[in-house]
């Protein structure tokens, strides 16, 4: 054979076995798992539950709500658009029931033809093995459509059946028991007693209980144990503080206009009034109906009008030169959106430019619920509190004026001293204006006029309701809306458990997180709203569970088996906000001045921040930091000045908000930072002094006065090991500072508070074991 013939021959074997190479190796390409193909289907398809996340997360961006991103006709969102002829595919449907060969979108979800398949392969959007087998056996069960499952009216399922019958103390364990059990597990141990105490102090206070509290709750011979501690820090002062430090975030209350000039404002009156109205229990619905529209309730009292103030804690410019119209359009914006995440749980702002993108909200429905705050006179109004009750509460200039003559008689929680007025604003509507649709949102480019209206697709207006903010909170705290009751039970589980049952509180559309325990969620919302919409009905409820009263202790089947807590087989331990970590602290050294309301105080702050954030010296008494003295150093944190541009420092490295918009969830970080300002902050070094002076004054061993401390920071007795590692750690101080006793003195002189006689190097070296203390995962989480 000659070379030519020989090198053809070649080739063509060569190339033959490349071919079947290619050919095999596709093939195991092809055949290749995703790591899902595993994965077990429900026996049921839920529509809410498993197919809308993946058509949300996959399709709605060209077959969602969005009419103006919208291809081929086709809304998956909606039934009548998801099962009905394709527009430019006649013949042809997305979805047929229990028809998966003829369900056009799913035979182009399964499709390899690159020019076929959906989601598009550069979109980066393909579904993986798991998702597209929930979608053929959701067809074949018969493709059951449902409306989101958070705009459904809430109601009560019945208790699911259980086998640990003797374990549940109220409704809520047998739907937290279910979960527990169908994953072969089995409920935490009751926690201590004492560990019960603390908990519930923190949940309802905010503060830690005092050590005299323990004892007498402890040594309690009440049957209801659980019950007699819940009702007694229910009935706590402190309570109204604790519930209104997470309110004033949804508020986004603060004591300084905001924006670049940021100069103060008075609006701690109205902060007042919601710690009053926590501690009075007023219920939840007339707690929104008077901040959303207590002006116009029939013959509103000064105190319905002063808790409108809620609808006036955004910021303001009061720059020179700003377009006000800008500015005013934006005020109205900031208060709908308030209205979506605060109350409704719904990110209403992305309807501001376009139909959203995922939930069934229009543009058309956003400008109608901005319409009701779109009559307001923005520069507010007065109220003058020496008129007579049958003159004109309205005048101006544009504030509601408080006198103490007043605050003695119809608004004594509002806490000001003689002879002075403050002004505070408040709402009134003025000439009504019409409303526009702004294209993209902008202020200067109206379309179409849009009246005072409500999203139908979530819960439609009632015609006999007012077209003004009345209405509009009557329409959300009807018990037929959907979202209210169920948003604000979801925040209270959040703020006790640390993570909601729907993890994003702020968010209960499509894109949100689907509730781990939906009958619960249900159940406890349609209770809620049967018990008057009652807050402490809800909290007492949520604390004579089981659930609530397990240990936090961690064990390796629980760690593997749920390593996040989703099925709250143990207590959830996290730790504790800025704001509790410092009145923690106050609380335990015996410093923390428990008067209740009052203007806002400036405590311990590191120097020179306020100057270097200042922007020109137009912040009026906001411009140097000036520190206020004697009792007002050891407010609760509630009472601390907040000003937008520069949140309290000791607050902000524990990550809260600036307040600048409505927030429902702060992130938790840790940092060493944290850490680092709870071994330097001069709040800390001088509750550390002054409950190591106190401490050295009353007991005369060291052993004794080292655990005084113990206890009195931690509520509880130090275990042996502990107090033996204290005892060195406080040895080898005192050693130090009796070597360096300028160093000792220089230490115990931190802090304005009065000092003891007590030896220098002795405190020294308890501050510093107090620090240690102070500074233990134990003492700042809540157990």
């Amino acid at each position: 054979m000659n070379p030519m013939k020989q090198r053809i021959l070649l080739f063509t074997i060569l190339f033959g076995v490349v071919m079947i190479l290619l050919a095999l190796t596709k093939g195991v390409f092809k055949t290749q798992k995703d790591g899902y193909t595993d994965l077990a289907l429900p026996e049921t398809v839920d529509y809410n539950f498993h197919v809308k996340p993946i058509l949300s997360d996959k399709c709605y961006t060209c077959h969602g709500p969005d009419a103006n991103k919208r291809k081929a006709g086709l809304r998956l969102d909606v039934e009548s658009s998801a099962f009905s002829e394709l527009p430019e595919n006649p013949g042809n449907h997305a979805f047929v029931k229990g028809k998966p060969k003829t369900s056009l979108a799913y035979q182009n979800i399964i499709s390899e033809d690159s020019d076929v398949v959906m989601p598009p392969a550069d979109s980066k959007l393909k579904l993986n093995s798991y998702e597209k087998r929930l979608i053929k056996k959701w067809i074949e069960q018969g493709a059951k459509f449902q409306k989101h499952w958070a705009f459904l009216k809430p109601s009560k399922a019945d208790s699911p059946k259980i086998e640990a019958l003797t374990w549940p103390q109220n409704e809520i364990d047998y739907f937290i028991l279910e979960k527990i059990e169908k994953n072969n597990l089995v409920p935490s141990k009751q926690a201590r007693i004492e560990t019960l105490i603390r908990r519930i102090s923190l949940d309802l206070t905010g503060l830690p209980p005092r050590a005299e509290e323990v004892k007498k709750l402890v040594n309690s011979e009440s049957a209801n144990k659980i019950e007699q501690i819940v009702d007694y820090f229910l009935s706590s002062k402190a309570y109204g503080e604790r519930m209104t430090q997470n309110w004033l975030d949804v508020a986004r209350y603060a004591d300084s206009h905001g924006y670049q000039d940021d100069s103060y404002r008075t609006m701690w009156p109205w902060r007042d009034w919601v710690i009053h109205a926590f501690n009075e229990n007023l219920p939840y619905d007339e707690f929104l109906i008077w901040q959303l529209a207590g002006d116009l309730l029939p013959n509103a009292t000064k105190e319905q009008i002063l808790a409108t103030g809620f609808n006036r804690n955004h910021p303001i410019t009061q720059e020179g030169g700003v377009i006000q119209e800008e500015y005013r359009t934006n005020y109205v914006l900031d208060r709908t959106n308030t209205l979506g995440k605060g109350i409704l749980g719904l990110t209403l702002e992305c309807a501001r430019c376009h139909d959203h993108k995922y939930d069934a909200i229009t543009q058309e429905d956003y400008y109608g619920l901005f319409s009701f705050f779109n009559h307001v006179n923005e520069k507010g109004i007065q109220m003058d509190a020496v008129q007579a009750a049958n003159q004109k509460f309205f005048a101006d200039p544009p504030y509601m004026t408080l006198t103490y003559e007043e605050t003695r008689d119809v608004l004594s929680f509002v806490n000001i001293e003689e002879d002075v007025k403050i002004n505070v604003m408040v709402m009134n509507d003025s000439t009504p204006r019409d409303t526009f649709i702004l294209n993209r949102g902008n202020y200067d480019m109206p379309t179409d006029t849009v009246k005072p209206n409500a999203p139908k697709n979530i819960y439609p207006f009632k015609d006999e309701l007012p077209k003004n903010r009345l209405g509009l909170a009557k329409w959300v705290t009807d018990k037929n809306n959907p979202l209210t009751a169920r948003v604000f039970v979801n925040r209270i589980w959040a703020m006790v458990f640390g993570k909601g049952l729907v993890e994003t509180v702020e968010d209960f559309g499509v894109q949100g997180s689907l509730p781990s325990h939906p009958e619960l969620l249900d159940w406890l919302a349609a209770d809620f709203m049967e018990h008057d919409w009652d807050i402490k009905y809800l909290l007492k409820k949520i604390m004579l569970s089981a659930t609530y009263q397990q240990s936090s202790e961690v064990n390796s089947v629980l760690k593997n088996a749920d390593p996040e807590n989703k099925l709250l087989a143990r207590a959830q331990r996290f730790r504790m906000s800025g704001e509790m970590i410092r009145d923690y602290i106050l609380t335990s050294s015996g410093l923390l001045n428990e008067e209740i309301g009052g203007p806002s105080v400036k405590p311990y702050q590191p120097p020179g921040l306020w100057e270097e954030t200042n922007a020109g010296g137009n912040r009026g008494v906001l411009t140097h930091y000036i520190r206020d003295d004697g009792d007002k150093l050891y407010r609760r944190s509630l009472y601390t000045l907040w000003k937008r541009t520069l949140p309290p420092a000791s607050m902000s490295i524990f990550d809260a908000p600036s307040r600048d918009f409505c927030e429902v969830r702060r992130q938790k970080t840790n940092t060493p930072l944290q850490a680092l300002a709870l071994q330097n902050d001069i709040q800390v070094l001088e509750a550390a002094r002054v409950l190591s002076q106190r401490a050295i004054a009353s007991n005369e061993d060291k052993l004794e006065f080292v655990s005084a401390v113990f206890r009195q920071i931690m509520i509880r007795e130090p275990e042996k090991d502990e107090l033996r590692m204290l005892d060195k750690y406080y040895e080898d101080a005192l050693d130090k500072f009796i070597k360096e006793p300028e160093n000792a003195q220089q230490l115990v002189s931190i802090g304005e508070y009065e000092q003891s006689e007590v030896e220098p190097s002795k405190t020294a070296a308890l501050m510093l074991t107090a620090q240690v203390i102070y500074n233990l995962d134990e003492t700042i989480t809540k157990e």
